[in-house]
């Protein structure tokens, strides 16, 4: 049997829902060679929740989904509950986000994976659950519930008009595993909830050439148009729409600079754009040389005060080696929370960082009780 066969002949397994329950002894953080690619989202009640996957040597089978929660600001964390599947099904790519009912969401992907390094069945899907009150010491989720094709990395987007719209896409990296009935969903795409998440489907998809893995994220600009930003081997790909999300622009390059790597941007309680990128020392967003744009270093944080024309500040969160996958978001009290992974193959580190609008503008740490790089987790050295 072709390996091709074989992947499509076994994915009906990620189809099937996994189990949301306590962290078993086996997946505690003593037995993990591996961790990262985090979420993090903020509750009303200060609570700070902190997602990731780990498991096996990397990507693979044996990958499954963490929660973490504080209770106090983010000084210590208690893993609590995780995502997994019996079987050569990987759970991953988990984001966290409070919907405007104040309930929290947990998303992540599912796909069939027989060995190491086999993460890709051509299909995938976004999976979620939904938890009334995360304040409980053991939340209660409802059933996990298959809800899109593909791969959701980052946080939805409510529009004015209340419509939630969820970057999705199925990724172009192993075009042979597509089938044709999945191929119009290979593009960097936007799930649709019209009923605050009773119910989600199709509903539009952008083209931007070079994409990568796409993760992607949407804007809804002051305008009233969406701004779709698509990681690209050339740094950031955008595309826009004018009619909530059904259609939109062939994509082009972005002004936004940086590695073909995970970025986070959202609209701030002000109005205010941040984004949280790569870039290279005392260099602003703009073209980078193909050497820089490999560096996954320098992760900073940039303000538009214009709906991403212009941007100003540049905190720079972190400048040590291979930090990826930052996501974000912003508490009560108007701190932004931003959390990354370092070197997820050997230390595993997960890092929080707490930050206000001033601090970036200012390009350094002016708000009383700001801080970069507080440890998450971390791997257990084997001894």
């Amino acid at each position: 049997m072709s390996r091709i066969a074989e992947i499509h002949e076994n994915r009906h397994l990620a189809l099937t829902p996994p189990v949301i329950g306590a962290i078993p002894d086996e997946m505690k953080r003593e037995t993990r060679p591996y961790q990262g690619i985090p979420g993090i989202e903020a509750g009303p009640d200060g609570s700070l929740y902190a997602t990731w996957y780990a498991g096996g040597k990397g990507e693979g089978p044996d990958n499954y989904v963490v929660l973490s929660v504080s209770r106090d600001n983010g000084n210590t964390w208690k893993e609590i509950q995780c995502v997994s599947h019996e079987g050569l099904v990987r759970c991953y790519d988990p984001t966290l986000w409070f919907d405007p009912q104040g309930r929290l969401w947990w998303f992540w992907a599912q796909t069939y994976s027989p060995v190491i390094w086999e993460i890709f069945d051509g299909k995938c899907g976004v999976w979620c659950a939904c938890c009334e009150d995360p304040t409980v010491d053991m939340p209660v989720w409802s059933a996990p519930r298959r809800i899109a094709e593909g791969i959701m990395m980052n946080k939805p987007t409510v529009a004015q008009n209340g419509d939630w719209l969820l970057p999705t896409a199925i990724w172009n990296c192993s075009p042979e595993y597509v089938t044709d009935e999945e191929k119009p969903y290979t593009f960097s795409s936007v799930t649709i909830s019209r009923d605050n998440g009773k119910t989600f489907e199709f509903l539009g998809k952008a083209d931007v050439p070079q994409r990568s893995f796409d993760e992607h994220c949407i804007i809804e600009r002051k305008d009233g148009s969406l701004w779709m930003l698509v990681r690209c081997y050339y740094g950031i790909g955008e595309s826009f729409s004018t009619d909530g999300g059904k259609t939109w622009t062939p994509g082009a390059p972005s002004v936004l600079a940086g590695p073909n790597s995970r970025f986070a941007i959202r609209r701030l309680q002000s109005g205010k754009l941040v984004l949280i990128n790569h870039r290279v020392p005392h260099t602003l967003p703009g073209e980078l040389t193909r050497k820089e744009m490999r560096l996954r270093t320098d992760l900073t944080a940039w303000l538009s005060d214009d709906d991403g024309k212009t941007w100003y500040g540049g905190l720079l969160i972190s400048n040590g080696n291979d930090v990826s996958y930052p996501d974000l978001t912003q508490d009560k009290e108007g701190r932004i929370r931003v959390i990354y992974d370092q070197q997820r193959y050997t230390d595993g580190s997960i890092f929080q960082t707490s930050i206000t609008e001033d601090d970036i503008a200012a390009g350094h740490l002016v708000t009383p009780g700001s801080y970069t790089a507080a440890l998450v987790s971390a791997l257990i050295p084997k001894k």
